[in-house]
């Protein structure tokens, strides 16, 4: 028997009695986005799956795979879709896509899912797909399904917050490829990150509204939207502390386990 946490690596029998079992499944939903000079398009995807993995692990669930592409990316919150490799869906089919992943699932077993969102983009159809996904499954009599939707980087305790950033958080919107997301990759992937190639053109100081077409300039010129500068694997050790064990005890705490 293969002893795994992601569903891809099990057989169809194992994966049956897992959620014969109650297991969780959790689904990651990233993006392939451009994130500066100095981390890789696959950051959105790296991080909500590694948080998945050690989540799972924590309560016995197991890890679906991965959504790649999400949502366009916006100026204010990803840098936009100008910078090249940034490969992203319509709304439409990404609602459906995670709708139809959700649904079948649901209907091989799954009765407790988390979608752990990677990519800031991604809220609302995230929220759209499933509740078309509910629907579907209780128009097929599959009506005791819960599920929980999150964006990991909301569980964070405020003394980490200012341990970070002791002149002032600039929020989760501007920490586009900067010192979290570079933290958490050194954490993760530090083979993927180049320190040498941090940019030195932030920070972005946005309007509060959008503009179409982006005037030049709106966006600094490497896509890194605050600062990178002073990120280590121990800053990333701290935030990844508080999401995973924030993450679990929400897990545990819905699903009673």
């Amino acid at each position: 028997m293969v002893e795994s946490v992601f569903m891809a690596e099990l057989s169809w029998p194992e994966f049956s009695a897992k959620m014969a079992a109650g297991a969780p499944v959790f689904l990651a939903v990233g993006a392939t986005e451009q994130h500066g000079p100095h981390l890789p398009l696959g950051v959105d995807v790296i991080l909500p799956t590694a948080i998945a993995e050690r989540v799972a692990r924590n309560v016995g669930g197991i890890v679906a795979p991965t959504i790649p592409y999400g949502y366009k990316s916006q100026p204010r919150s990803g840098g936009g879709e100008a910078f090249p490799g940034t490969t992203s869906l319509n709304s439409q089919t990404l609602v459906l896509v995670i709708r139809d992943v959700i649904h079948n699932l649901g209907l091989h077993g799954a009765r407790r899912i988390v979608i752990i969102n990677g990519h800031f983009e991604n809220t609302w159809p995230i929220v759209e797909a499933l509740d078309l996904a509910i629907r579907e499954l209780k128009h097929d009599g599959i009506n005791d399904m819960t599920a929980l939707r999150l964006e990991y980087w909301d569980f964070v305790k405020r003394e980490t917050l200012d341990k970070l950033f002791p002149e002032g958080f600039p929020g989760t919107d501007l920490e586009h490829a900067s010192l979290l997301e570079t933290s958490m990759m050194l954490l993760f992937r530090p083979e993927l990150v180049e320190l040498d190639k941090v940019p030195d053109d932030g920070p972005a100081k946005f309007p509060t509204y959008d503009r179409t077409p982006v005037r030049p300039g709106f966006v600094p010129a490497s896509g890194v939207l605050a600062r990178a500068q002073g990120s280590t694997a121990e800053k990333g050790s701290w935030l990844v502390e508080d999401h995973v064990s924030m993450i679990t005890a929400a897990v545990k705490t819905e699903f009673g386990i």
